[in-house]
C-alpha cells in the first residue's frame, strides 16, 4: 500500500472509521475513498457490486457495522445479526470478485467466551459460550473472520482480521440509548453537572473490568496491520491494561467536574465480567498505542462539549 493506493475506508462517518481515515490522510494517502450510509447502502448486495465496479479500490478497512451497548443489543437482536451479516458479507465477497489486493475487517473483543481466561489469547475463539447481551453481535462479528478466513483458503485472498476492544475517541454515539460504557458515562455525568443532580445511577455492579483503547491508537494499528500483518489467524488489538467500572465513573465524575454521588443498580445486568485482550503478537511486531487513557477521556469529553455546542437548540 503506498500513498496513491485507491483505498476504500467503509463506514469512514463512524468512530473507527473517521479515525482510519485521519490516520491515512495523515500519512500521505491520496486517494481514499468513502460513502455515507446515504449514498451507499452497504447491505444492498448489486450497489456495493456497482460501487466496487466503478470505484476499483485496491485496499479495503471494513469498519462498516451496527453497533450498540448492552440495550441495543438486547432490544434489536435481529437487526444486529442481520444487518452485520450483510454488510460484511457484501463487502467481503465483493472485494474478492472485485480483485482487491488486501481487505481488514475490523471485529470485536465480544467474540469471545464469556468465561475465557484473561487476557483473552486469539485462540481462545469459539471455545465456550458467549456473553448473552450481545452473542448476536458477536455472531455475525465470528461469521466475518471465518469469512476473511475461507477466502483466504479457497482463493488466496490477502484478507485479514484484526480484533479491538472497547474503542472511544472523537465521533463517538453519546446515546444512552445505544451507546457503549465510557460515552454513556461522559453523557450521564456531564448532564447531572449541568442539571445539579444529587447523585448519578449507573448499570450493574461496577466490578466488571474493561480495557479502553483511543481510537486514534486503533487506526494507526490497522494501517500498521495492513502493511506488515498477513496471516490467517486473526489478531488482537488493545491497550494491554484493564479498569473496573467503578474506577472508570470514578475518573469520568472527576474529568467531567461533577460532585455528586454514584449510585449502582445491581439489577441491571454487568456483562461479561472482564475483557482483558492479550495484544503481545501486535505488540511483538513493533505497534504500541501511544493515547493513556486519562489523556483519551479528556479528548473524548472535549470532542463531547464541541458536538454539543453544535447541536440544534
Amino acid at each position: 500500500m503506498n500513498q496513491d493506493s485507491r483505498v476504500y475506508v467503509a463506514g469512514h462517518r463512524g468512530l473507527v472509521g473517521s479515525a482510519i481515515w485521519r490516520e491515512l490522510q495523515r500519512q500521505g494517502f491520496r486517494n481514499l475513498i468513502g460513502r455515507t450510509h446515504q449514498e451507499l447502502d452497504l447491505t444492498d448486495t448489486p450497489a456495493v457490486a456497482r460501487f466496487y465496479e466503478k470505484e476499483k479500490p485496491e485496499y479495503v478497512f471494513v469498519a462498516a457495522a451496527k453497533v450498540g451497548g448492552i440495550l441495543a443489543n438486547q432490544q434489536q437482536p435481529a437487526e444486529f445479526l442481520f444487518e452485520n451479516l450483510a454488510i460484511q458479507n457484501n463487502i467481503i465477497h465483493g472485494a474478492w470478485l472485485a480483485g482487491v489486493k488486501k481487505l481488514l475487517f475490523l471485529g470485536s473483543s465480544c467474540i469471545y467466551p464469556k468465561l475465557a481466561p484473561q487476557p483473552l489469547k486469539e485462540e481462545y475463539l469459539l471455545t465456550g459460550p458467549l456473553e448473552p447481551t450481545n452473542e448476536w453481535y458477536a455472531v455475525a462479528k465470528i461469521a466475518g473472520i471465518k469469512m476473511c478466513q475461507a477466502f483466504r483458503r479457497q482463493y488466496g485472498c490477502d484478507f485479514i482480521s484484526a480484533m479491538p476492544t472497547n474503542m472511544y475517541g472523537p465521533g463517538d454515539n453519546y446515546d444512552l440509548q445505544t451507546s457503549h460504557v465510557l460515552p454513556a458515562l461522559i453523557r450521564k455525568f456531564h448532564e447531572a453537572k449541568t442539571s445539579g443532580a444529587p447523585k448519578v445511577t449507573c448499570w450493574g455492579t461496577g466490578l466488571p473490568l474493561r480495557e479502553f483503547l483511543y481510537s486514534d491508537d486503533l487506526a494507526a494499528a490497522c494501517v500498521f496491520l495492513m502493511q506488515n500483518y498477513s496471516e490467517e489467524q486473526f489478531i488482537n488489538v488493545g491497550s494491554g491494561a484493564d479498569v473496573s467500572i467503578r474506577e472508570l465513573a470514578g475518573q469520568v465524575r472527576r474529568i467531567v467536574g461533577f460532585s455528586g454521588e454514584i449510585v449502582w443498580d445491581p439489577s441491571k445486568p454487568d456483562g461479561t465480567p472482564r475483557k482483558l485482550m492479550d495484544s503481545s503478537r501486535l505488540f511483538a511486531l513493533g505497534w504500541k498505542p501511544r493515547v493513556d487513557l486519562e489523556t483519551g477521556m479528556r479528548l473524548a469529553y472535549t470532542d463531547f462539549l464541541g458536538r454539543l455546542s453544535q447541536a440544534p437548540k
